[in-house]
């Protein structure tokens, strides 16, 4: 048997405010052995990063204090010794050295202002008083064993010259530098491609092998979790649920908020009506207390299936009638270097000559790895991205032509949700002016007054309250902030709206919530989508036809979802169906 390297027994961290504090982390207990992965898994706030911060002595005091329990490390020398108890000096020692964290966002974990190479030989010359040489060798030979591309040159690169997988993979080189006994790794592949993810959770699972170390794995998806784990502890309000070997915990969950999480990741074997969401599942009395909803899963389950008929009748309909949009030879360049005259001599091809069309009631998938031209196909149909040739029909009209009135209703009628709905939130307005403000812009309704009526009747129709119209960007969780930038183009009016991977950062619940609520608007206000994701499971349940576009900027297959899943036909689409995590 292996022993134990880390042990949490009881441990309680709480947040306290000036009226009440809050136990983020409430009375848990479990344990990691050496060369073992444990998963931790629940959604947003239920305390799965909070654990690993306790764990690594990195809670801010104040708000956050460990108020009970015992973090039990075994040090290398065989030591073993409760973390929360350890001085700063005495911390500093074992963090990076003996227990690493690569963090959710590489991109703010990274210093901006240094090269790459820079702040890994910084980690290895503080922990192991080796010359800069020396460490710049070992930094080399590290990025080789991330897979890093031209090793060399990422040496000296800032962290902005590197995709968001590159930038991972020098995290990893980063935490793996002095061969730490604990590897915490806190959703270490959230938002990230399905195949890049892929690689990374392998290369992960291969450093495990060849050192031995522990892994502490935190997501909120369990089909990673499935793939990568010995063990899983399920985490909700604080508290532990549920933990086990991942094959018995997931062939017979008993909690059902873990039967919840199982359930609500789109399926890729049949289709639903609706996604499954955790309330699905579970109800919380006011005291707390979870309680079972349902008494059968699989009845549940086989009320929401839709028959292959069901789905072929909707499709007769939806192709009987004439595109809503046409895109024909589209052609989308960057300049990439220029000539002494200040011409561009190379271009970065990023949609390159592609032609599709979209139906009304249609949603049209489109799916492909970063740097694809997913994002940039969605912004040149909105002219939000100079077109370098090409045409682009609405309703039979090319958008190139139109005066400055059919332009101006062209934009109302076809919106964007984009990827990100904080960034693309002004931080100073409310949310109620952050959807007005549009309104005006295009004179819709007689006045203020009315605008606002509006406003709040839509923030109900997407789950939030009329309440929140004062409330500010920050003071609502992802999800929620997703369910605004929704709301700012319901109030449009649209016709047609282009989903850039919207859902791509949110919790598996939080996620299923929100594609249900796209489909439940599509009846109800008679919409049509462009759905953009790397997640092809998201893609086959949420589209009727499916684009999948290469890193060429190219079209690879263009055509029904199913047809497309059971017979691939091309390496490429292949990969990215095999790259998808399976429970």
């Amino acid at each position: 048997m292996s022993k134990k390297i880390l042990e949490i027994k009881n441990l309680i961290t709480e947040f306290k405010s000036d009226n009440h504090s809050i136990k983020a982390v409430n009375d848990i207990s479990f344990s990691i052995k050496e060369g073992e992965i444990v998963g931790i898994v629940g959604e947003s706030g239920s305390g799965k990063s909070v654990t690993s911060l306790s764990a690594m002595g990195l809670i801010p005091n104040p708000p956050g204090k460990i108020t009970q329990g015992e973090i039990l490390f075994e040090t290398s020398d065989g030591t073993i010794v409760d973390t929360k108890k350890l001085d700063s000096q005495a911390l500093r020692k074992i963090r990076g050295n003996e227990i690493s964290m690569i963090f959710q966002e590489p991109m703010t974990s990274l210093n901006p202002v240094f090269t790459c190479g820079n702040q890994v030989t910084e980690a290895i010359i503080l922990h192991q008083k080796i010359s800069k040489k020396e460490a710049k060798f070992k930094t080399i030979e590290l990025f080789n064993k991330v897979e890093l591309p031209r090793p060399h040159d990422i040496f000296n690169q800032y962290p902005h010259q590197l995709s968001g997988g590159q930038k991972q993979r020098v995290m990893i080189a980063m935490a793996i530098s002095c061969n730490p006994k604990l590897l915490i790794a806190d959703e270490p592949t959230t938002a990230l491609d399905v195949t890049v993810q892929k690689t990374i959770l392998d290369l992960l699972k291969s450093l495990q092998q060849e050192t031995k170390m522990g892994i502490l794995f935190i997501t909120h998806d369990l089909g990673v979790i499935a793939e990568l784990a010995d063990r899983v502890v399920v985490m909700y309000n604080g508290k532990i649920v549920e933990q086990g070997i991942v094959s018995e915990i997931f062939t017979n969950p008993k909690h059902p908020y873990t039967k919840g999480l199982i359930s609500c990741r789109p399926p890729l074997k049949v289709r639903y009506s609706k996604l499954p969401t955790v309330p699905d599942f579970m109800e919380v009395a006011k005291d707390g207390e979870v309680k079972s909803k349902l008494e059968s899963i699989p009845e549940f389950l086989s009320k929401i299936t839709l028959t292959n008929e069901t789905r072929k009748k909707a499709h007769e309909e939806i192709y009987s009638k004439s595109p809503l949009l046409k895109v024909l030879n589209l052609k989308t360049y960057f300049p990439l270097h220029k000539n002494i005259l200040g011409q561009p001599s190379s271009w970065v091809r990023a949609v390159d000559d592609i032609s599709f069309e979209v139906f009304p009631g249609e949603t049209l998938g489109l799916i492909g790895e970063s740097g694809c031209g997913k994002t940039t196909t969605g912004k040149s149909i909105v002219q939000l991205t100079p077109v370098t040739s090409g045409n682009i029909l609405y309703k039979g009209k090319d958008v190139f032509k139109m005066n400055k009135r059919e332009f101006s209703n062209f934009r109302r009628e076809v919106q964007i949700i984009f990827q990100d709905p904080y960034s693309s939130l002004n931080p100073r307005l409310t949310i109620g002016k952050a959807i007005l403000e549009p309104m005006k812009v295009h004179k819709l309704l007689n006045s203020d007054k009315e605008r606002k009526k509006r406003v709040m009747e839509i923030l109900e129709k997407v789950g939030l309250k009329a309440g929140d119209y004062n409330n500010y960007p920050h003071q609502f969780s992802g999800g929620q902030r997703q369910r605004v930038c929704i709301a700012r183009t319901l109030a449009m009016e649209p016709k047609f709206i282009i989903c850039d991977e919207s859902v791509s950062a949110l919790d598996v619940s939080v996620q299923a919530q929100v594609l249900n609520l796209l489909n439940d608007l599509k009846k109800d206000f008679g919409l049509t989508y462009i759905f953009i994701s790397h997640d092809l499971s998201v893609i086959k349940y949420m589209s009727d036809r499916m684009l999948v576009m290469n890193k060429q900027g190219k079209i690879e297959r263009y055509g029904e979802c199913d047809a497309i899943y059971e017979d691939p036909q091309t390496e490429y689409t292949k990969s990215l169906i095999e790259a998808i995590p399976k429970i």
